[in-house]
């Protein structure tokens, strides 16, 4: 019976004895993680030579691993280079204009200066590991001496703490994103965008490789801070259209800024509005419409749910616009396809016909006018001009026929209409036209997103270049003003990338531009079937937000 207690006893002193081995463990452990982070923190930083340029590189504790690069007072470029509990940092803090000189008196300077950048860089993120390895055990050894009071405890935070690290930099190297850098997040000052991110030929071609894309954008941000005031613009290049997509102005004049800005930092060839320029579309409101013509650009438009067919004749006796209502024009040689949009509901009061079903059914029946432009193996410029028909839409709307400066629609003989770009309001319509076009553009929901469909389509719609008017004051926080720059290529006429352009709402002062490339841009286009709705309604789509 003795022993029996005693191998008791004994038991309940080695479960005491694991349970404390183990808490010390994880104490440790804690405090080794803590340690690290503390002098990660506290001397993670260095100074290095860099090109031309004199740059800070820190490391920091982050949940989101990502890189910052800070051009203060222009603003910041993230990427999301990696993932991992440590963001990357640098910041331009001067130029050495005497090796800027140089640089740029060499003729073999394009040549050199990718590698130079590049070594350059190699040795200051080495310092900076070995730095961050350094303090992160020095860090760790002195908080466990703090905490514990003992050196052997402290020795074993210490070895936590390199540990710690060195999983961390594994998971950083392991999920590094070299395509990140084609893909930066600008926020700061919007006339440095353009000189920042460069341009979308840029990216897309002459950065295939991460040393150039590093290289070209060291360049800019060296070139941006040694000009001062006088910013490097945006350089034209001759294989790029540059289309700016705005929708849902909603009479908000600040919109006619921000449209003219992008306009003219960003060189914009052409403007596409997917509609709902107007809140009521009242005969009061055809002034505010009169913007268009002093942009001195052409302007796509299709009408909105807020538009009514007023307002549209209203745009279409600007000099410069456009108004596409069932019918195609070629543009700046992209060849553009608009619907406008089939009800008119200015406010809440007015109850129209308006399910889903219906909208789908109006995008089918144009979608099945049309073919992706050079699709069928025969240039732009070689394929049958299309004569003037009623648009299918009329038969749900007062408009019996096109407005003037509508454009050329219909389907002569049986041929279909070779289109580049399709622009809807509703995104409802912008589905049914997967597989006729490679881009559709959209609006009316307030909130930018982009989808690619079954077919090869993407669906691009767009938030509101006027922060939903004063709807944009109905939320507790303002609705963002947004646009976005697309870019062309002119021979294939496909789209290149995109930047998204995101202004604070009313009352709030800030602009974030984010890059986005096209991965395929020469897809192939298919058809996609199209569902049969059963009698109960089945299968006829997702709703749609009528009373934008």
């Amino acid at each position: 019976m003795n022993f029996m207690r005693l191998k008791e006893a004994a038991r309940r002193v080695n479960e005491r004895r694991a349970v404390r081995r183990t808490a010390n463990v994880l104490l440790i452990g804690i405090v080794a993680v803590a340690g690290a982070w503390l002098g990660i923190a506290i001397g993670a930083h260095v100074s290095t030579t860099v090109g031309p340029a004199q740059i800070g590189m820190s490391l920091q504790p982050s949940w989101d691993g990502q890189t910052v690069v800070d051009v203060r007072p222009l603003g910041t470029l993230r990427f999301d280079s990696h993932h991992g509990p440590l963001r990357l940092s640098l910041s331009l803090d001067g130029i050495h204009a005497d090796v800027a000189q140089q640089l740029l008196e060499s003729p073999r300077w394009a040549e050199t200066l990718p590698d130079l950048i590049e070594a350059d860089l190699q040795a200051g993120l080495r310092e900076l590991v070995i730095r961050a390895v350094v303090f992160a055990v020095i860090g760790g050894l002195v908080t466990g001496l703090i905490v514990f009071r003992k050196w052997r405890r402290a020795l074993w935070t210490g070895l936590g703490s390199f540990t710690a690290v060195a999983l961390v930099g594994l998971l950083s190297v392991m999920t590094f994103n070299p395509r990140s850098i084609a893909e930066p997040r600008y926020t700061g000052l919007l006339t440095g965008v353009p000189s920042l991110i460069g341009s979308a030929e840029s990216i897309v071609s002459r950065f295939s490789e991460y040393r150039g894309q590093l290289a070209k954008l060291v360049t800019n941000v060296s070139q941006l801070y040694h000009a001062g005031t006088t910013l490097p613009v945006y350089s034209p290049d001759p294989n790029t259209l540059r289309v700016l997509h705005v929708s849902d102005i909603h009479l908000n004049p600040v919109a006619w800024n921000m449209i003219r800005s992008l306009k003219d930092q960003f060189k914009i060839n052409l403007i596409l509005d997917t509609g709902d320029i107007a809140d009521h579309g009242t005969k009061a409101e055809n002034k505010f419409v009169e913007e268009i013509g002093t942009l001195r650009v052409p302007y796509v438009y299709v009408r909105g749910n807020h538009d009514s067919i007023a307002t549209q004749r209203a745009v279409a006796r600007q000099k410069n616009a456009i108004v596409l209502d069932g019918a195609e024009k070629t543009v700046e040689g992209l060849r553009i396809y608009g619907v406008g949009d089939p009800r008119f509901t200015p406010d809440k009061t007015v109850d129209v016909k308006s399910d889903a079903q219906m909208l789908l059914d109006l995008g089918r029946a144009h979608a099945a006018r049309l073919t992706p432009a050079g699709d069928d193996g025969k240039p732009a410029a070689s394929k049958p001009s299309i004569e003037a028909s009623p648009s299918p839409s009329s038969k749900l709307t007062n408009s019996t026929t096109n407005p003037a400066g509508s454009g050329t629609s219909g389907d002569s003989g049986g041929n279909k209409i070779p289109v580049d770009v399709v622009a809807v309001h509703d995104p409802t319509v912008g589905r049914a036209f997967g597989g006729a076009s490679p881009l559709v553009l959209a609006g009316h929901v307030h909130e930018r997103s982009t989808e690619m469909l079954p077919s090869g389509t993407r669906l691009m719609i767009q938030g509101s270049t006027g922060g939903a008017g004063l709807r944009g004051l109905e939320h507790d926080e303002p609705t963002p003003i947004q646009a976005t720059v697309l870019y062309f290529d002119r021979t294939s006429r496909r789209l290149q990338a995109w930047d998204d352009v995101t202004l604070g709402g009313l009352g709030e002062q800030w602009v974030q531009i984010q890059r986005h490339v096209e991965s395929e841009p020469g897809r192939t286009i298919s058809p996609e079937p199209v569902p049969t709705s059963s009698p109960t309604g089945e299968g006829s789509g997702t709703e749609s937000p009528f009373r934008r």
